[in-house]
């Protein structure tokens, strides 16, 4: 693919995101899609197939870079909070650099168990057990309780990410540089201390 392109197919990719997040997916059309991105018609159609084949572009393109921070994560030897804190910190930043992809994603794909949610399940279970290896090996070490699933920890944690990111989509104030600082914190602290071996007599 020419330089032009592959400038031309990220243009209606951008443009994609913008209307997805302020129309939604399902009630868009192509043609929204094309003048957004000011480009014709029929020119979408030369880089997709279909709107559905926008969104799984903008979805696969986004969470394999987070499959990616994951495995970066699990690869860097860091004690297992950092290696969460590192992995909830790189989706907030996500969240910070482009709130409309992020929204599009979390609204139109991984909350969307009966269309596109479903279609990605495997992919999205990826992530769920990247996070879960990382606590598996910290129960193994005897750092965080065994009394937990790993995949019970994994989907709580990306659960409490998402569900923070959600919070911050349907706000109509931008999210302050403070705020996203002391989620990444929060979250993980809320977590791994909910994962950490109780001593002896706690109750």
């Amino acid at each position: 693919m020419t330089a032009t392109a592959t400038e031309r197919r990220r243009q209606i990719l951008d443009a994609a995101v913008r209307v997805f997040a302020r129309q939604g997916f399902h009630t868009c059309r192509v043609s929204d899609i094309a003048e957004e991105a000011g480009v014709a018609y029929g020119l979408v159609y030369h880089y997709f197939s279909s709107k559905d084949e926008i969104l799984d572009t903008l979805f696969l393109e986004r969470w394999d870079a987070m499959l990616a921070a994951i495995a970066q994560a699990d690869a860097s030897g860091r004690p297992a909070p950092a290696q969460l804190a590192a992995i909830a910190g790189f989706i907030v930043d996500s969240y910070r650099h482009d709130p409309e992809l992020m929204k599009v994603i979390i609204v139109e794909v991984t909350r969307a168990a009966n269309t596109f949610g479903r279609t990605h399940l495997a992919r999205i279970r990826d992530a769920y057990a990247g996070i879960a290896a990382i606590v598996a090996r910290a129960q193994a070490d005897g750092v965080f309780r065994a009394d937990v699933t790993p995949e019970f920890a994994a989907q709580a944690f990306y659960g409490a990410v998402e569900q923070v990111l959600t919070g911050w989509i349907f706000e109509s104030t931008a999210v302050a540089p403070a705020e996203l600082e002391g989620a990444k914190r929060m979250i993980t602290e809320t977590i791994c201390n909910g994962l950490v071996g109780r001593r002896a007599g706690d109750r």
